[in-house]
């Protein structure tokens, strides 16, 4: 009766007496970090309770709620100004703008190249990870009603001010077309049927219309290869501003504390419970951004087959039998005041953006698929890349830095499903033998 949340993962289950005074929730520990089948539960309860220690240094009175996204939204709320401009939240965007970023608005890039795109047998397959990857991405966010900008307005502006819009938080719809001399990876998100809402054109001279983030935008124009030619056709532009600045760096703080102990620690089970505890502070950013997003609402109901004609008109039939009809239909957009699409799909597509070209000031070089000899990359995975050859990117241990964390020596065949690739990015993290507490 209180409502199992079915999921093939991570599934709730939720168990309440019928007088409503106990309620009990069950769920898996994956939702906030992967165990190995050594780890004892002693372990992971004081990762737990690392966790709530370091939370509480920096967010008073915090607590862990069931799940990282419950305990995100919950830290942020704990940020949000007293005093100010945005004393009583931050303005939420009107029913259709949000169901427009939903709609046009992907999250982490999921692609697998497959051949003849890359060899049939691989010379190796190396994974790089970017380390706490949404952290980077949010000292700026979009805030309040967004302006219209139509294609005509931009044509208008100068090159200073279109550099602007694109570099800012932004959402544009566009034209684009594929250099015919393009022989490197997909550069912007397009909508295509079948089980992935998104995939990256390439071939050369193709041309279609899509919608992306300004970051995104803004690669595909100055990328370091070949400027990719694109037609704004219309757009919308947000005011910066830093709804998500303090919230993020308290948990990046907490974040680089626990991944200190886990490196220090001279105890090895305390120094696992650090590492997962700084698991646990990745998937409350992680989740709590997504969080942010606030899908529209799904009911799921049964009909008896007898009274088919009662199923409501704008269900999706999931399953039948000869005695029930179970259908799901949307019910539009929650009343919460904490929705915001628009923070989560800036940082996705800064996030997506990165995975191309990345500037490291510190030691003033690059790194990002566009970095890699044509041909290389295999396979991106929300914050990581898979490639055929080893790249000497800098790694300091700071949020969104790529982490050499899989190289499995070649041949290798190369992968032709997302299961087949897991396997060999298992067998590639075995190979290398990855510290705990630099995955």
């Amino acid at each position: 009766m209180a409502g199992h949340f079915v999921h093939a993962r991570n599934p709730v289950a939720r168990y309440q007496r019928t007088n409503g005074d106990h309620h009990i929730e069950i769920r898996s520990v994956g939702e906030w970090f992967d165990l190995e089948t050594t780890d004892h539960p002693g372990i992971v309860r004081d990762a737990f309770r690392l966790l709530w220690e370091e939370l509480r240094r920096h967010f008073p009175e915090a607590v862990v709620l069931g799940s990282p996204s419950q305990t995100g939204r919950d830290l942020w709320t704990r940020t949000i100004p007293r005093q100010g401009k945005h004393a009583d939240g931050f303005p939420v965007l009107s029913e259709e703008l949000r169901g427009l970023l939903h709609a046009t608005a992907g999250q982490g890039r999921n692609e697998l190249l497959t051949p003849p795109s890359v060899p049939e047998q691989l010379p190796a397959l190396i994974e790089y990870d970017r380390t706490f990857a949404y952290a980077k991405h949010t000292w700026k966010s979009p805030v309040g009603a967004p302006r219209r900008v139509t294609g005509k307005t931009f044509a208008s502006f100068s090159a200073k001010e279109q550099h602007d819009a694109l570099y800012g938080c932004s959402h544009w719809h566009i034209r684009v077309t594929v250099p015919n001399s393009w022989n490197h990876v997909g550069l912007l998100p397009a909508p295509a049927p079948g089980e992935r809402a998104w995939h990256y054109p390439a071939a050369p001279g193709a041309t279609f219309t899509t919608w992306a983030g300004g970051p995104e935008v803004h690669t595909a124009l100055t990328n370091p290869l070949q400027p990719w030619k694109v037609e704004i056709l219309d757009g919308i532009l947000w005011e910066a501003g830093k709804p998500l600045d303090e919230w993020s760096k308290k948990l990046k703080d907490t974040w680089t504390n626990l991944s200190a102990q886990a490196h220090f620690q001279g105890d090895a089970p305390q120094a696992r419970a650090a590492h997962l505890a700084s698991r646990a502070v990745r998937s409350i950013l992680l989740y709590g951004i997504g969080s942010f997003a606030q899908r529209p609402r799904m009911v799921t109901g049964t009909t008896p087959r007898s009274m088919e004609r009662d199923v409501p008109p704008d269900a999706e039939i999931v399953s039948f039998d000869d005695e029930l009809i179970t259908w799901q239909r949307p019910t539009g957009f929650a009343r919460d005041p904490n929705a915001h699409p628009e923070w989560a799909a800036a940082i996705w597509s800064a996030a997506r953006a990165a995975l191309l070209t990345q500037y490291h000031r510190d030691d003033d070089t690059y790194a990002g698929a566009l970095h890699t000899p044509p041909g290389t990359v295999v396979a991106f995975r929300t914050d990581a890349i898979y490639l055929t050859q080893p790249q000497n990117w800098p790694y300091r241990r700071r949020p969104g830095d790529y982490l050499l964390k899989g190289h499995l020596s070649g041949p290798v065949e190369a992968p032709t499903s997302e299961e087949e690739l897991l396997t060999l990015r298992d067998t590639g993290r075995q190979a290398l033998n990855t510290a705990p507490e630099e995955a």
